[in-house]
C-alpha cells in the first residue's frame, strides 16, 4: 500500500523549498548516529497511527489519524499540525518485523528524541518510561519481540506539559510572541532498531590531548563477557590506518600515540576515522585533534588566541518546527553559516539531531552549546525587571527563578549531565553554556565548577548575559543597544559578547506572521540592513576586539516566527543583506 495516500502535507504555515520533497519513504532515512556506527539497522520513521486521549482516562478519545514520524505533531510536516494540551496523551503505534539475519541477537531500541515524557511498549508490554525532550534514549527489546519474520507491535505513549509545567523546554510555549516560540510534542528526530551481539559496545568516550599528541579511546561494554574480552582500536587517515592500540581484557581504555597530529580548526577541519572492535562487535567513529583553552583572558584554540564570530542559532522551522525537513536542509543552514566567514554558533537552548554535530565537525564550526533552560513560568514584569536591574542579583533565590521545586533542579542537572557525555566526542563543541539570561538559572557557580571538572575539555560560559556570578570561563554580555562600552578581559575570564545586533528586516511573502516585527532595530530595505550590520562591526564591534574581547555572537542565523532579525528569512528562500559584502567584513576583522 502506498503510505503517502496516508498523509499530507497540513496547510496554512509558511514553507521551506525542501518541504515539497518530504514523503513517507524518505523522512529522515539517514543514519542517525554517525559518532558510532553499525551496519546492522532499521529506520523506523514514515506513517505511524496516532491518537490523542485524556491524560487521566485513556478510554477518552479526542482524536486519531495517521502522522509523519519524525516530524511533531504540531507541525505542518507532520500532517496534523495540531497542539497536545497538558491534560492530554500523545499515542503512537506501528508495526515492525525483525530480519531474520538479525535471530540470535540483542535488538535495540533507540529513540533520538521525544518530548516529554515517554513510555514505550512492544507487543502490548510495557518497556519503560523516560523523561526529557531532547536527548536519546534506549531499551534492549530483545525479550519483548517476535522474531523469525514475524510482526511486532510498538507503542510510545506521550505526555508534555509545554510551560505549565518545570521541565527543561527551551523556547517552546503554549502562546507564542516576541522571543518566544511554537511548542512540539512527541516524537521529533528519528526513531530506529539495532541488532547487536549479546556482548556489544554501548558507548565511546574519545578524548584528545594535542600536547601530549594522544587519543584516549573509551568503550563502554556491556553483556556477559564484558569484563574478559579485549578492546581493538585502529585510527585512520585518509583510509590509511597510521595507528592502533590494544587494552589488555577487562580493561576498557586504550591510549594511541600519534605521531605529528593535523590539528583541527575552522580552517582546516581535519577529522581521522577510528574502528573500535570488542570480541563480535565493532563500530565506527572519528575524532578530531584540537585543544580549547583559557589563557591571559582569552579564549584560545589549539594554545592560542582565537577570535570567535557567529549567529545565534535557534533551530526552528516553519514547516517541521524543531524538526528540520530534511538532513540536507539541516546542513544547508550551516553551509549558509560557512560560506559568510563565521567560524562559531552558538546553539540557542536546544539539542539538535547528532548529524547537526558531525556537520560542524565536517565544515569547521566551533559550536558553544547552551543547556535547555526550564523552571516554573515567571511573570513578564519579573522578567522585564530582571533584564533591566538584575545583572548583579545572586541565583540562590529558587523561587525567584521558577526552580522552587526540588525535582526540577535535580532534573537540570541529571540532563545537563547527560548532554555533556551525549556530545562529548564531537570535536566542535567548544563551550558549554548551562544558563541564559537568567532563565531558570540556579547556583551557577556550583555548576560551572562541577562542569569544568567533569569536562576540562570544554570551556564554560556559565551565565550568558544577565545574571553574572563572576565564575566560569567568561564575562558574558548580551547587549542590543547602539554605542557598546567597551569591556576589558578580566585576568581568569574572557569577555564574550554572547548576544548582540537582532536588526530586522520584514520580507513580504516570507513572514510566519505579516502583522509581526520583533527585532532590536527595524530597517526597511536590505541596503539599509546591510549598511548597519557593516557600520555596527567596523564602529563599535572593532573596538572591542582591540581592547580583548574574545567572541561576538549575532542574533541570529533566521528569522523565527514573530522574529525577523535573522540573516535569512525563516523560510530559508531570502537573503537579507549583501552576502558578499558581509563575508568581506567577517575575514577582514577576523585577518585583524
Amino acid at each position: 500500500m502506498d503510505e503517502t495516500m496516508d498523509w499530507q502535507l497540513a496547510s496554512g504555515t509558511l514553507l521551506t523549498r525542501w518541504a515539497k520533497d518530504v514523503r513517507p519513504e524518505n523522512a529522515w532515512q539517514e543514519y542517525p548516529r554517525p559518532q558510532m556506527s553499525r551496519h546492522e539497522w532499521q529506520n523506523l520513521n514514515g506513517i505511524w497511527d496516532y491518537w490523542i486521549t485524556e491524560r487521566k482516562d485513556t478510554s477518552k478519545w479526542k482524536q486519531r489519524g495517521k502522522i509523519l514520524v519524525p516530524f511533531p505533531i504540531e507541525s505542518a510536516l507532520s500532517g496534523v499540525m495540531r497542539p497536545l494540551e497538558a491534560d492530554e496523551l500523545l499515542w503512537y503505534q506501528r508495526a515492525f518485523v525483525i530480519p531474520k539475519e538479525w535471530d540470535g541477537k540483542r535488538i535495540l531500541l533507540h529513540c533520538e528524541a521525544v518530548d516529554w515524557e515517554t513510555t514505550v511498549a512492544v507487543n502490548d508490554r510495557q518497556v519503560g518510561t523516560h523523561t526529557g525532550g531532547y536527548l536519546p534514549f534506549s531499551f534492549d527489546i530483545t525479550q519483548y519481540i517476535v522474531g523469525g519474520g514475524a510482526p511486532n507491535q510498538l507503542e510510545l505513549s506521550v505526555w508534555d506539559p509545554t510551560d505549565t509545567y518545570w521541565q527543561q523546554r527551551g523556547k517552546q510555549v503554549r502562546n507564542p510572541k516576541g522571543i518566544w516560540y511554537s511548542a512540539i510534542s512527541g516524537i521529533w528526530q528519528t526513531i530506529w532498531l539495532e541488532a547487536v551481539p549479546e556482548t556489544f559496545i554501548a558507548g565511546l568516550k574519545i578524548t584528545p590531548d594535542i600536547d601530549a599528541h594522544i587519543v584516549r579511546v573509551k568503550a563502554d561494554l556491556v553483556g556477559p563477557q564484558s569484563q574478559s574480552i579485549a578492546i581493538n582500536v585502529d585510527v585512520y587517515d585518509q583510509n590509511a590506518c597510521i595507528a592502533d592500540g590494544q587494552a589488555e581484557e577487562g580493561v576498557a581504555e586504550v591510549t594511541i600515540q600519534l605521531p605529528d597530529p593535523k590539528l583541527w580548526s575552522p580552517d582546516s577541519p581535519h577529522l581521522y576515522d577510528l574502528v573500535v572492535t570488542a570480541g563480535e562487535d565493532w563500530v565506527g567513529s572519528y575524532f578530531a585533534m584540537r585543544k580549547f583553552n583559557l589563557e591571559d583572558g582569552r579564549l584560545c584554540l589549539n594554545g592560542s588566541p582565537y577570535f570567535q564570530l557567529g549567529p545565534l542559532d535557534q533551530g526552528y522551522w516553519p514547516d517541521g518546527l524543531y524538526t528540520p525537513p530534511s538532513d540536507e536542509a539541516m546542513r544547508g543552514d550551516l553551509e549558509i553559516l560557512k560560506g559568510l566567514g563565521f567560524n562559531m554558533l552558538r546553539k540557542h537552548v536546544k539539542v539538535e539531531p547528532r548529524r547537526y554535530y558531525y556537520y560542524c565537525d565536517q565544515l569547521g564550526l566551533i559550536v558553544w552549546q547552551d543547556m535547555t533552560n526550564g523552571g516554573r513560568a515567571v511573570g513578564e514584569a519579573t522578567s522585564i525587571l530582571t533584564m533591566m536591574f538584575g545583572s548583579r542579583r545572586r541565583d540562590h533565590n529558587y523561587r525567584y527563578a521558577g526552580r522552587q521545586d526540588v525535582a526540577s533542579r535535580q532534573d537540570f542537572k541529571r540532563e545537563l549531565h547527560e548532554l555533556v557525555d551525549h556530545l562529548h566526542n564531537y570535536p566542535c563543541i567548544g563551550v558549554w553554556v548551562p544558563f541564559n539570561e537568567g532563565w531558570g538559572q540556579f547556583d551557577a557557580n556550583q555548576i560551572a565548577n562541577w562542569l569544568k571538572e567533569y569536562d576540562p575539555t570544554r570551556l564554560v560560559d556559565h551565565a550568558s548575559g544577565w545574571f553574572d556570578q563572576k565564575g566560569g570561563d567568561c564575562k558574558s554580555i548580551h547587549m542590543y543597544k547602539l554605542n557598546l562600552p567597551v569591556t576589558k578581559p578580566e585576568a581568569c575570564r574572557a569577555v564574550v559578547l554572547s548576544e548582540f545586533g537582532g536588526y530586522s528586516l520584514k520580507v513580504a511573502g516570507h513572514q510566519w506572521n505579516p502583522q509581526a516585527e520583533f527585532g532590536y532595530k527595524k530597517f526597511d530595505t536590505s541596503q539599509e540592513l546591510t549598511d548597519a550590520y557593516v557600520d555596527l562591526l567596523q564602529t563599535q564591534l572593532k573596538p572591542w576586539m582591540d581592547a580583548g574581547l574574545s567572541a561576538a555572537i549575532y542574533t541570529q542565523t533566521t528569522d523565527v516566527e514573530s522574529e525577523v532579525n535573522g540573516f535569512v528569512t525563516y523560510d530559508r528562500q531570502v537573503e537579507k543583506m549583501d552576502f558578499s559584502r558581509i563575508r568581506q567584513v567577517h575575514q577582514e576583522l577576523l585577518r585583524a
